[in-house]
């Protein structure tokens, strides 16, 4: 029994449930934000972006149940969350807006067919993942992500004459203070919780302000349940396959990453075995969300914020959080109840939890030999231009579209980078690369 199951058995199913609801409250917005905004852009209707939502939610469930489930090919069996990362976005759009609905969900198929079998050869990369490496990509990912979680924080629109209104930056104070404050004095399981009685004291301060409507959820249908191929039979273009196979490199970059950041958390040395059956799992869901017409999943960042303030290392929580995506999957009216959270409160949530993140990554960097200059410039170099493309990632839009796709991602071109100054240092033997 390794050290996660251990804590298994240290966990009630209550609490687990509790913690399970505060984890799917963490990454609920950021998924619920992919099939709001494609749907949109392809003009959809209320039916349709009903049904789009809900299947969405509903397979964010059936994703993260395959991902803690271990079996011989599939399962990294971590605390994780599974939900539709935002860089699938732009492309989607694109591929939906030229060519149709029926070409997007082709190249979903395809790309998690890609992922699915590619998984073991993409999981021999794991001896480029050195400390230096490691410590590099979860810095980055928690960092990079800390401007989103800013923006939040001001109301979600920066360009909106509204953003940053008093009653915000109020709302998301009020989020944040109370987290600090509950994991200053608090104990026990109350601390455990912070992020979830955190996110409930900034929904109900900003009830007060009048800064929540519930015509979301009085417009919800009861009950729908999933259909597979709703918007029609899935159709496939090479271009549009091309493109949503880089978005699925891209994502499994950013997976490797957060896959070896709960490993460090949860004191678990994970092999190319393992790995490879997480990417496979990814590429089931993904598969799985062309054929019910929703979108490619991967692991969410956000939640392994919320493992480390907790201090709950069990995949329990997990499971409760991924049945309730999947009841919140068939109740529209239930999952838009928690829409109304306001993106100020989620935004002060995220600031800690992907700060957290960000010093995860710092925690493994101190065990790197920073005497050494080769251990210095590789994490500068890659750190720097990480955020840095976050912040600005048009610095690459006079390039190829196919390389904007990867490009614009600054967890790929800075874990990219650290990998490649890893691998180059190592030639000359100033970097260690792990074993095979």
């Amino acid at each position: 029994m390794d050290n996660s199951e251990k804590h298994l058995q240290q966990v009630s199913h209550l609490k687990a449930a509790i913690l399970g609801f505060q984890h799917l409250l963490a990454m609920y917005s950021g998924d619920v934000v992919v099939p709001l905004l494609i749907g949109a852009f392809l003009h959809f209707n209320a039916a349709q972006m009903t049904y789009l939502v809900s299947a969405d939610i509903f397979m964010c469930g059936i994703a993260t149940l395959l991902q803690l489930k271990r079996t011989p090919i599939t399962g990294i069996g971590l605390p994780v969350v599974l939900g539709c990362a935002v860089q699938v976005i732009t492309p989607l759009q694109t591929i939906g807006g030229t060519l149709g609905v029926a070409y997007i969900y082709g190249a979903i198929i395809c790309s998690g067919l890609f992922v699915f079998l590619i998984s073991g050869l993409f999981s021999k990369l794991r001896r480029f993942f050195p400390p230096v490496v490691t410590g590099s990509l979860i810095t980055i990912i928690g960092f990079s992500l800390v401007p989103v979680a800013v923006q939040d924080l001001g109301g979600g629109n920066a360009s909106a004459k509204n953003f940053a209104s008093p009653h915000d930056l109020i709302v998301g104070l009020v989020t944040m203070v109370i987290i600090i404050l509950i994991n200053i004095f608090g104990k026990g399981f109350f601390r455990s919780i912070s992020v979830l009685i955190g996110m409930v004291a900034g929904t109900f301060t900003a009830y007060c302000l009048g800064m929540i409507s519930f015509t979301s959820v009085a417009q919800a249908s009861w009950f729908h349940f999933p259909q597979p191929f709703y918007f029609g039979v899935p159709r496939f273009d090479a271009s549009a396959i091309i493109t949503m196979i880089l978005v699925a490199l891209t994502t499994m970059v950013e997976s490797t990453g957060v896959f070896l950041a709960l490993g460090d958390l949860t004191d678990r040395k994970l092999s190319s075995h393992e790995l490879a059956n997480g990417y496979r799992a990814e590429g089931i869901a993904a598969m799985l969300g062309g054929i019910f017409n929703t979108f490619p999943y991967s692991t969410f960042s956000e939640n392994v914020g919320v493992v480390q303030l907790s201090g709950i290392k069990t995949r329990r929580p997990i499971y409760y959080a991924g049945l309730f995506l999947l009841i919140l999957g068939l109740l529209p009216k239930a999952g838009a109840v928690a829409t109304v959270i306001p993106s100020s409160v989620l935004g002060g949530a995220m600031v800690v939890m992907f700060g957290m993140v960000g010093v995860q990554g710092i925690r493994i960097l101190q065990n790197v030999d920073f005497s050494k200059n080769a251990n210095l410039l590789t994490v500068a170099l890659s750190v720097g231009t990480g955020i840095g493309v976050t912040v600005y990632p048009q610095i690459f839009r006079s390039l190829p579209k196919a390389a904007q796709i990867v490009l614009d991602n600054g967890i790929v071109v800075g874990g990219f980078l650290a990998v490649l100054l890893s691998f180059l240092f190592s030639l000359t033997g100033q970097i260690k690369l792990e074993d095979k």
